[in-house]
């Protein structure tokens, strides 16, 4: 069965430090072993760390903070990791990012081998440093956020927009999507509606007499989940979704969703009872799998 999906997701703040020394050099690309899916971002890549470098190297403490979002031993070593990033040992994205919550809800380790496949082929990275990223890239650690300002670049987002959006819209010619970006990564797309589908998914909790709240917190786990059932079931649309066992027993709203031919937003609620829903779900499919195996038997017997 084809894949016809790509994933869209940001990076992560929380970065894991190291990486291998031998690794091929990520800014070079002179190495026939070296992953890059968008190695036409290189020059504007290194245009932004050659500016990134020049304002921290200018910056007192205070500047730094605000440009880098930390403070304190956080903001140091930011500052050595950005100053040492054309030099630092290298680490697919995936596991650069793997401290990130939405990240470790991914679950790559325990991905069966075809679906770690697949996330690594369709699934697309937002990074402030680097415009766009495959998981499987190589990477240097860094910080930098997407909605960072950098003097004589602007906004990073808005520096990354015409360079990004080109490559990604033909990408995502007639694929469903998975679009898991927050709205300061968004920012970095000019999207020309060049998908089939795309799908975004916004979470609610119902409360006493229906009323309805807005989720904020645990939103990124509830991403990563849906990136794991995604690869692993091969996910394309809005019936898949139905059987997405999300962690906090949240269900597929159809009704209260904004859907046309091209997706939309999904909304998802979890409300009570949603515990005995799910186990009659289960139920039900088990059944219709045997019923479906019953069958397939029968038609073994006809063919004999």
């Amino acid at each position: 069965m084809s894949v016809r999906f790509v994933i869209l997701m940001p990076s992560a703040e929380g970065k894991r430090p190291g990486g291998n020394p031998l690794a091929p050099d990520m800014f070079d690309y002179r190495s026939s072993n070296t992953f890059n899916y968008f190695s036409e971002l290189n020059a504007e890549r290194r245009a932004l760390i050659d500016a990134l470098h020049g304002q921290i190297r200018e910056a007192d403490d205070a500047a730094l903070e605000k440009l880098l979002g930390v403070k304190g031993n956080a903001l140091r070593e930011a500052v050595e990791a950005n100053l040492a990033v054309y030099d630092s040992p290298l680490m697919a994205a995936i596991d650069r990012y793997g401290p990130g919550v939405m990240y470790q809800a991914m679950e790559f380790a325990a991905l069966p081998t075809g679906a770690q496949r697949r996330l690594l082929e369709n699934g697309v990275i937002f990074s402030g440093m680097f415009g766009l990223l495959r998981p499987d890239d190589l990477i240097p650690n860094y910080r930098l956020r997407m909605d960072a300002t950098l003097e004589g670049v602007g906004k990073v987002s808005r520096y990354w927009r015409p360079h990004v959006s080109p490559l990604l819209n033909r990408l995502l010619e007639g694929k469903v999507v998975w679009n898991l970006l927050p709205a300061t990564h968004e920012d970095a797309w000019d999207d020309d509606r060049s998908y089939a589908r795309m799908y975004r998914l916004k979470f609610f909790r119902e409360e006493k007499k229906g009323v309805r709240k807005p989720v904020t917190h645990g939103v990124k786990e509830l991403r990563g989940n849906l990136v794991h059932y995604v690869v692993t079931e091969l996910a394309d649309g809005l019936d898949a979704l139905e059987d997405w066992e999300a962690p906090g027993g949240y269900e597929v709203d159809r009704d209260a969703s904004a859907l046309d031919e091209q997706g939309g937003t999904v909304v998802m609620v979890t409300r009570p009872g949603w515990e005995k829903r799910r186990e009659a779900r289960r139920k039900a499919r088990a059944e219709a799998e045997a019923e479906r195996r019953a069958r397939r038997g029968e038609d073994d017997e006809d063919e004999e």
